[in-house]
């Protein structure tokens, strides 16, 4: 039923004519009998639904959905806390998300353990960032029993794939169990840390962890403390299963020579020859002739601009993407430059992509971080410029459209809602320390893929009070976007279903990307979509798709066709086209 048909109805009479009972009649009619108020059909967002208990009060004072501890948790290590909410800051955002990890862990710790592995593990990525699920990890062996521990140590070597995570493990499980000393906290180096640590060690074959060793031997804590593999190894005492694993140990604890790790491991001698670079034509040459990785070369190789000129051609795809801006910063790309066309060439072979498995999402992302010039990698980190140069903007302009080579339609008629309330406006979302946008714009950028991948099957509006027509199409150009403000105001997430009901728009799938935070609402959204499926498409599934992680959501957790997902998740239009597909 349309928001405003109760306001007025027609009723008849014994002689045939017809009267209009109006809003004063009803409101005398309600005043008299206070119960007649109480409706589970429609129920204002500012009120409980009656008889549902499980529904809790968002930020906004609307009521919405509580979701169960484990979708909390999965929320948490999806989209982690960094930068807090409109109505939550980050600091009570962590509060109440650790509160659940641990609530989590006491209730079913090798759950938790499981949940951050699959989230951590997923390819394509469903996390932006590894540190929530090493942070939960780190928690589950400081908090955990011994199953739980035990489950812990198993997943180390999955989760924590690099030294760098390695360390961000460390650095928290210290904070977590460790014990006050003069200089700070130390670890709690029991027998179960040390057999984690040194599975870590364990994992893959003995040129595989060569390969990670001599990517990163060193790195720092979370909390800023030099963190050495040197020093875990001695921590963790491993027992070597081979005799090439047994050269790998000497060698990172100093007890065996250069030229016996070289003979031992194929990974050392790849790095051993880079860091012997001395100058700049040398770093080139090897590069070029050993096909070293751009890692096992020395820092200093890595701010000139010729190496990475070298580099172009032989990094991955995925570490183009990634390395577009330091390339501009220290002037290896520049416009005109040969560098550059190279580059642009990579950026838009359609097979490589295709071969590579880069999803639009990863392109779209890597383009608003490349356009928007700057990053801050870590809170310690100094903050960094540079200057987007023209081509590259719009070689990843096409490598998003490009992306979409492999990516098949779900063949059903999708209706698409973007959040554009006043909230959806606040801070940005970051990505690598740069600022891909508000959540509006990842919204409307979310908004346009799916346009895009259903190929006109897909119909977009805006929803803050009212229901807006949107800007998107499956050809909105992605920098358009950048431009873009939400239309502001209160919100009301019953509106999709309200507006496809007034307009008789059959659909089999609602998408509504939003932060949840809805309150303005005659009716709520579970009740606007019971009625949409009464009226006009009775199977219709719906997909909640959260910008944040603030513990709750407009869609029913007892309906089975509606789906609640979170975050910056590359899957999202994979996981739209398989739901609406059942």
């Amino acid at each position: 039923m349309p928001v405003g048909a109760s306001h007025i109805r027609v009723a008849g009479r014994a002689d045939g004519r017809k009267v209009r009972v109006g809003r004063m009649q009803r409101s005398a009619n309600m005043a008299r009998d206070p119960l007649a108020a109480v409706s589970t059909i429609v129920t204002p967002q500012s009120r409980p639904i009656p008889g549902r208990t499980d529904q809790v009060r968002n930020a906004a004072g609307g009521y919405v959905f509580g979701k169960d501890l484990w979708r909390k948790l999965e929320d948490f290590l999806i989209l982690g806390t960094t930068g807090g909410t409109y109505y939550v800051g980050a600091d009570r955002l962590t509060a109440e998300n650790a509160d659940v990890l641990f609530q989590a862990i006491a209730e079913d710790g090798p759950r938790v353990v499981e949940l951050l592995t699959a989230v951590s593990t997923a390819r394509p990525p469903r996390a932006p960032k590894q540190r929530p699920a090493l942070f939960a990890l780190a928690a589950c062996y400081a908090k955990g029993d011994p199953d739980t521990r035990l489950a812990a140590k198993r997943a180390l070597a999955r989760v924590a794939r690099t030294t760098d995570h390695l360390a961000q493990f460390f650095g928290y499980y210290k904070n977590l169990n460790g014990k006050a000393t003069a200089r700070g906290t130390a670890p709690t180096a029991g027998r179960s840390l040390r057999t984690a640590l040194g599975s870590w060690f364990l994992a893959g074959s003995a040129d595989d962890v060569a390969f990670k060793a001599c990517k990163a031997a060193q790195r720092r804590t979370p909390q800023g403390e030099r963190f050495a593999l040197r020093d875990v190894l001695r921590i963790a005492h491993p027992v070597a299963d081979d005799e090439r694993r047994a050269a790998l140990f000497g060698w990172i604890a100093g007890n065996v020579t250069d030229d016996r790790a070289r003979e031992a491991l194929p990974a050392v001698d790849r790095f051993l020859t880079a860091r012997a670079v001395t100058g700049v034509a040398e770093a080139v040459r090897v590069v070029t002739e050993q096909r070293v990785p751009w890692e096992f070369l020395p820092d200093a190789m890595l701010r000139e601009p010729a190496v990475w000129d070298a580099l172009v051609g032989t990094v991955g795809m995925t570490a183009l993407l990634r390395n577009l801006a330091r390339m501009t910063r220290i002037g290896t790309l520049r416009p005109g430059r040969e560098a550059t066309r190279r580059a642009v060439d990579r950026l838009t072979d359609a097979a490589a992509l295709r071969w590579a498995r880069i999803h639009p999402m990863d392109a779209w992302l890597a383009l608003r971080v490349y356009a928007s010039g700057q990053a801050r990698p870590g809170p310690r980190a100094d903050r960094q410029t540079w200057q987007p140069v023209p081509a590259v903007l719009d070689a990843l302009e096409e490598t998003y459209e490009l992306a979409f080579g492999a990516v098949e339609p779900s063949g059903r008629r999708l209706l698409v809602a973007v959040d554009s309330s006043g909230s959806m406006s606040y801070g940005a979302v970051h990505v690598g320390g740069s600022p891909v946008g508000t959540p509006y714009e990842v919204g409307c950028a979310m908004a346009v893929m799916l346009a895009r991948i259903e190929q006109g099957g897909a119909h977009v509006i805006d929803v803050d009070t009212s229901v807006h027509a949107s800007k998107v199409t499956p050809r909105t150009n992605l920098r358009e976007i950048a431009s873009w403000r939400p239309s502001g105001g209160g919100t009301d997430l019953s509106l999709p279903f309200t507006w496809a009901a007034e307009e008789r728009m059959a659909v089999d799938g609602i998408v509504v990307l939003t932060d949840n935070e809805t309150w303005a609402g005659r009716r709520h959204p579970a009740q606007a979509l019971a009625a949409y499926r009464r009226s006009v498409s009775p199977e219709a599934r719906v997909v909640v798709a959260a910008m944040t992680a603030a513990g709750y959501s407009i869609g029913d957790p007892e309906d089975g066709g509606v789906l609640n997902v979170a975050g910056l998740d590359a899957t999202l239009p994979l996981v739209v086209n398989g739901f609406v597909r059942r």
